[in-house]
């Protein structure tokens, strides 16, 4: 999830549906698609989330994608496993 339009590759429109936060706050989701750095590194199904104000990323759903996700004390890496090609890195 990310509240930043800029980060996508491309954007559909989604019907109003919101997604709720372990704070106890929700947001409105306004549009799906991939995000990343090219159509052949990319990770789908990423929502844009009304004001929100933090990337955010679940790792149990990448590696239900198939990807291995790796985190270290200050970096994280997603690796799509039938590729072997690294397609996030996050701090």
């Amino acid at each position: 999830m990310t509240g930043e339009k800029s980060n996508f590759l491309s954007l559909a429109a989604t019907q109003q549906e919101s997604v709720a936060f372990g704070n106890g706050k929700s947001g409105t989701i306004v549009g799906i698609s991939k995000t990343g750095e090219s159509l052949s590194r990319f990770i789908d199904g990423v929502y844009l989330v009304d004001s929100l104000r933090h990337n955010l990323l679940s790792a149990s759903q990448r590696c239900d994608k198939d990807n291995l996700v790796l985190f270290t004390s200050n970096h994280c890496l997603v690796v799509n496993m039938d590729t072997e090609d690294i397609v996030l890195r996050g701090k």
